[in-house]
């Protein structure tokens, strides 16, 4: 049964909503370098620290009264409530009547304020003590394969969030600590990238990790049976097949039917959502890549961001204030999506894992109570890593016709040391937000032409092209050193911003069911494929499509 949870008003009916309406319209033709140059500690008062991370978002459209008013829609909305609720394991995943008990995956019971029951805690400890064992047996060579071979390369097979969140790290980490196998990650059910991922491997020396909570997940399980067809091995019949796959799953009984032995298959909770499940078993390729001590410090980090999520006051939380200055641009502004632009290659997967964590939470369009919302929710999140997005979508970002908020993730220190290459491109992601935010107007761009000589006729052809709007917001948030701990804090802080923007919104962000009919059609179409009737629901052009794709497309004999 649903724990009982508040009654709350409809978003658009508070008076702390309306507020904000009216506040918006009164300030709309504001400018952001008007307010710094009114107020030189604008910068002190709107950023903040914590957890090794720093958040700068003085160059959002706000003042001490938009913060004020923003806080008190957080407030009015019960975000401290439903804060405590979360940690505390309550229900609050209505839609599937669960917890949402992520969190508790990295309490260590040390007294903290993030704290799991009882249960939970000894099941979360058990299972970091077997990844910790196993990531040790793999790491060592102790691990071997059916002929005797040590582990060179782990395969994780997986999709959505049992592939992101392992990908993000793994790749972000790379060069923490490469002692371990070399970690690859297999996605896409197309042939061509099970051939790419595997074509300079060697069988006898490779482990693969299946992924999913359900077991039941299309992709996952044609890759895994291209797996055991590859390695030419039966689990569960072919003596040493069982060193070759791991499985971490919600439902032991299906990975056993693969043929998995049941000392290989590792517990996924319930009360874990895939989009959330990197500090869990699903972390496995993670440990075995950077090692437990890294693992465990990736734990640690993203801990130190739950505990400051829980502990600080809305006015100085680090995830509350993304999240309502999100609101701000999204509501009141009218802004449509958020580029994710992080200043450093490591973190080149991180607007993909961000846009699942995103859409996949808050793209609703009904409420918690099930009824359809009246007001924006999720905008669309995408990016790319910033010197290339420069080359690519920054001429949109400076000039379109849209305005879209950006955040800026820049790493302070580099990977290699080298200053000079690193200095430049810090300077680049400084630079970037500074121009968003001033712009150039037509004035100044016809002084800078004609100080370069250029003739009145070439002046009025070229002017208006190269005037920028500018007054378009971003946030920068800044780490240090890209290392486990700060990377934990880094997606936690994402975590609790999605949480709090869904309270907001008054949605269920646990659950995804919009990912579920497609698949269920998947099923019906590919009965179009091999002759069998579909029923009345397949289209015309869906009927149309298969025809045309199916001289092409190879069917099981």
């Amino acid at each position: 049964m649903t724990d009982a949870l508040p009654m709350t008003t409809r978003l658009d009916r508070m008076p702390e909503w309306q507020s904000l309406n009216a506040h918006a319209r009164a300030v709309a033709d504001r400018r952001i370098g008007v307010m710094f140059r009114d107020d030189p500690g604008r910068f002190g008062r709107f950023s903040g620290e914590a957890a090794g991370i720093f958040l700068d978002y003085s160059k959002h459209n706000i003042d001490s009264a938009t913060l004020e008013l923003l806080l008190a829609l957080a407030r009015a909305s019960d975000v401290e409530g439903w804060r405590e609720r979360q940690f505390r394991g309550k229900r609050i995943n209505v839609a599937e009547d669960r917890a949402a008990l992520h969190t508790a995956l990295r309490s260590d019971g040390d007294g903290g304020r993030v704290h799991a029951p009882g249960p939970v805690r000894e099941e979360v400890a058990e299972v970091l003590g077997r990844i910790g064992t196993l990531a040790e047996a793999i790491r060592s060579g102790q691990w071997r394969g059916h002929t005797g071979k040590p582990v060179r390369t782990v395969v994780n097979i997986g999709i959505g969030g049992s592939h992101l969140g392992p990908a993000l790290v793994c790749r972000a980490l790379s060069r923490h600590d490469r002692d371990g196998p070399e970690i690859r990650f297999l996605s896409n059910v197309d042939s061509g990238h099970f051939d790419e991922i595997t074509r300079d491997l060697d069988p006898e020396a490779t482990l693969f990790v299946l992924a999913s909570k359900t077991f039941s997940t299309q992709e996952t399980l044609a890759n895994a049976e291209s797996a055991r067809q590859w390695l030419g091995l039966r689990p569960g019949r072919d003596p040493g097949a069982e060193n070759h796959f791991i499985a971490v799953t919600g439902h032991h009984e299906r990975a056993l039917a693969f043929g998995i032995v049941p000392e290989n298959i590792y517990p996924l909770p319930d009360w874990v959502g895939g989009r959330f499940s990197l500090w869990s078993a699903i972390g496995i390729s993670i440990a075995i890549g950077i090692g437990m001590e890294g693992f465990r410090a990736l734990l640690r980090g993203a801990r130190a961001m739950d505990e400051h999520f829980l502990a600080a006051p809305l006015e100085r939380n680090l995830p509350v204030l993304m999240a309502m200055t999100g609101i701000w641009c999204r509501n009141f502004l009218g802004t449509s999506s958020l580029a994710v632009v992080p200043y450093t290659q490591g973190l080149e997967l991180l607007p993909a894992f961000l846009q699942q964590m995103e859409m996949e939470s808050n793209g609703k369009r009904v409420t918690r109570k099930g009824e359809e919302v009246a007001w924006e929710t999720c905008p669309v999140i995408w990016g790319a890593v910033g010197t290339n997005g420069q080359h690519t979508f920054f001429q949109h970002l400076h000039q379109g016709v849209e305005t879209i908020p950006v955040d800026f993730i820049v790493v302070k220190e580099g990977a290699d040391g080298q200053d000079g290459t690193q200095r430049k491109l810090v300077a680049n992601a400084v630079a970037q937000s500074a121009a968003l935010m001033a712009g150039r107007d037509e004035e100044i761009v016809r002084q800078h032409l004609s100080g370069a000589g250029l003739t009145v006729d070439q002046i009025d052809r070229q002017a208006p092209h190269r005037t920028y709007p500018g007054n378009r917001p971003s946030s920068t948030i800044v780490l240090e050193r890209l290392t486990p701990e700060s990377l934990g804090a880094l997606i936690a802080l994402y975590e609790h911003k999605v949480f709090v923007q869904g309270v907001v919104w008054q949605v269920c962000s646990f659950d995804q069911w919009g990912v579920e009919l497609g698949k269920e059609l998947a099923v019906a179409v590919d009965r179009l494929f091999t002759g069998d009737a579909a029923g009345p629901e397949i289209d015309g052009s869906t009927r149309g499509l298969v025809a045309l794709l199916g001289s092409g497309v190879e069917t099981a004999s």
